[in-house]
């Protein structure tokens, strides 16, 4: 089963927009086609993201992102990092690459371009949502 890392962004993007981050969320991660990596540094971040009050204006954000967070700490697996990077340049994003070092991540799925500019991180390739959806997502 593949490991992936999901950043912040993807998650604000699968509860606002049906493209391809609510497509990864909701018909695989909801149904366990991949396992989802999280560790408490980024699920505090999910928390806080998904809280703040500028996503108010789109209908029921919160009670799906309640909903979702739910999921999350139902299903993911938790990893503790045991390296602290400083290869990105917003500095709160090295955290997602030192998840994925500690799980051995398969996939980190960002829509950050501008910060995530390599294509891969050791053993994890760094793709956006939809690279993710057409060219990598798990096969039955």
């Amino acid at each position: 089963m593949q490991k992936i890392v999901i950043d912040t962004n993807v998650l604000v993007s699968s509860i606002i927009q049906r493209s391809y981050p609510y497509r990864i969320i909701y018909e695989l991660f909801v149904v366990d086609k991949f396992e989802c990596c999280i560790s408490e540094q980024l699920l505090a971040e999910y928390y806080e993201v998904l809280s703040r009050p500028k996503f108010a204006k789109f209908q029921d954000f919160f009670h799906r992102a309640e909903s979702l967070l739910a999921d999350i700490e139902r299903k993911a697996q938790k990893y503790k990092p045991t390296i602290q990077l400083d290869l990105i340049s917003d500095k709160d994003d090295n955290m997602i690459l030192e998840l994925a070092d500690v799980c051995l991540a398969d996939f980190v799925i960002t829509g950050n371009t501008t910060d995530f500019t390599f294509a891969t991180y050791k053993q994890t390739k760094i793709v956006t949502p939809k690279e993710y959806w057409e060219n990598h997502q798990p096969q039955e």
